[in-house]
């Protein structure tokens, strides 16, 4: 696989071919540079990898690119997942299988410009995170456990300064802090909530349980 703008070098060839001669299953290029980006576009972009292999149990290396070659093995397991969206950078890291990286400068494209804009590629960067990652369901969960816990101390620290000082202006701290505990108690609920649809979620993708390397 290799974009046809001549981004992805193709004197990389005869290397990567060697590799896979040598047994690797798989062998990835990735960036080692940005030149040439906008430095926001850059800095977003090692952010995304950053927070994605924090949430997800799926290795995605910075800088990688879909410019690769695999043994017919690992296109087997790639075709066998049946998602329909299709996060490229995540589902080669899901198969897993021993990957050599080649690391390349980053190469300006001979001709045309980029389809990818900021705004779709923030948006590809979700569905990455969505397709690979329930962290943001549990998010609610904790959410929820911290308003409770903060809405807690609250009510324990107005009980204290009442007793203490008194309430010259009653009525409105309980009320705050009711607030906060209803929508801590909501949250939390969501949150189980989404604990359920994030294990519904990863079962309709039907992924394989397992993949077979190799068969004696």
């Amino acid at each position: 696989m290799m974009d046809a703008d001549l981004q992805d070098p193709p004197y990389l060839l005869p290397e990567m071919f060697g590799y896979l001669k040598q047994g690797y299953d798989s062998v990835a290029t990735r960036r080692v540079s940005r030149k040439g980006e906008p430095p926001i576009r850059s800095f977003f972009a090692r952010m995304f990898y950053r927070i994605m292999n924090k949430i997800s149990d799926t290795d995605i290396v910075d800088g990688a690119r879909d410019y690769r070659l695999m043994t017919r093995r690992v296109v087997d397991s790639i075709l066998s997942m049946g998602e329909y969206n299709r996060f490229s950078k995540g589902i080669f890291g899901w198969v897993g299988y021993e990957t050599k990286w080649v690391e390349f400068e980053n190469v300006e494209r001979v001709h045309g410009e980029t389809k990818w804009n900021f705004w779709k590629l923030f948006l590809y960067s979700i569905e990455g995170i969505t397709a690979f990652s329930t962290a943001p369901l549990a998010f609610a969960a904790f959410s929820g456990v911290f308003f409770c816990i903060l809405a807690f101390i609250a009510i324990l620290f107005i009980i204290a300064k009442t007793l203490i000082f008194g309430d010259p202006v009653g009525g409105w701290p309980s009320l705050v802090c009711i607030i906060f505990f209803v929508s801590g108690v909501q949250l939390f609920c969501l949150g189980i909530v989404g604990q359920y649809l994030s294990k519904t979620y990863m079962e309709v993708k039907h992924r394989p349980i397992y993949l077979v390397k190799e068969e004696f």
